[in-house]
């Protein structure tokens, strides 16, 4: 028995056209719509969450601008990423609130020269903010996890200032210091021996500080010789370090 073929009619080439259109514009034109409110409300973010509040640095000001914070968190959550409050990114851990960045980035006094160490990765967000205003940003994770991807998130943005460790932030990154400034993005009841060692005559760290017992506050370290100088900035809340600190208390 024979069977009978037809021959499979392409689309009109005004249909395919037509197709080609239509996602073009919908879909492409709803992304461009998105990223458009993203940048408003990163604009009002700035504003109202952190000129507001008395951060005055305008390269700081303008990097917070620029920089597209939902990028750095859940897909889910994209919508709350220019909130006032920090997200949780896996992993138990947060990506601080937007204030917070603003003035732990403000404290360190970048003039664009710099080296600059950041203990405690997170998204990434916080050392993209630096890559705008330093020449280096070395940064160490110690979940595994969260370092692959920040590393992976960071190259696909383009960023090629900042190179990502998967290891212990205690120990510092020995091989790139000195450093003329270090940020340390988790609660320490004292500044590691090693960062302390690895920071420039005349650097700063800027770190929460857990003075007490579930008491943390936001602390200005800056090196003077064998001198260190303190000053408290405000209160804040923030993870606890992890690892060999946790042996140290």
């Amino acid at each position: 028995m024979k069977r009978l073929t037809r021959p499979i009619k392409k689309p009109p080439r005004l249909l395919i056209s037509a197709v080609i259109i239509f996602f073009t514009f919908f879909c492409g034109g709803k992304k461009v719509k998105q990223e458009d409110n993203f940048t408003k409300l990163r604009e009002l973010m700035v504003k109202e969450q952190i000129e507001r509040r008395g951060v005055k640095d305008k390269r700081v000001l303008s990097v917070m601008r620029q920089v597209p914070r939902h990028r750095f968190v859940p897909e889910e959550l994209q919508d709350e990423a220019y909130n006032d409050y920090p997200l949780p990114i896996g992993e138990g851990q947060t990506i601080s609130q937007p204030y917070i960045v603003a003035i732990m980035t403000e404290l360190l006094g970048l003039r664009g020269d710099e080296r600059v160490l950041e203990i405690g990765t997170g998204s990434g967000y916080q050392a993209a903010i630096l890559a705008h205003l330093c020449k280096e940003v070395y940064t160490i994770e110690i979940i595994e996890k969260l370092a692959n991807a920040a590393k992976e998130r960071l190259a696909k943005m383009g960023y090629k200032n900042i190179f990502v460790k998967w290891g212990d932030g205690f120990e510092g990154w020995s091989e790139y210091a000195p450093f003329d400034a270090i940020i340390i993005t988790c609660a320490i009841p004292k500044v590691p021996p090693p960062l302390l060692e690895q920071l420039k005559d005349g650097g700063k760290i800027c770190a929460p500080y857990e003075k007490t017992s579930g008491v943390q506050i936001l602390a200005l370290f800056e090196k003077k010789g064998t001198k260190i100088d303190t000053n408290y900035i405000d209160y804040v809340r923030f993870v606890p370090m992890r690892g060999k600190i946790e042996e140290e208390k």
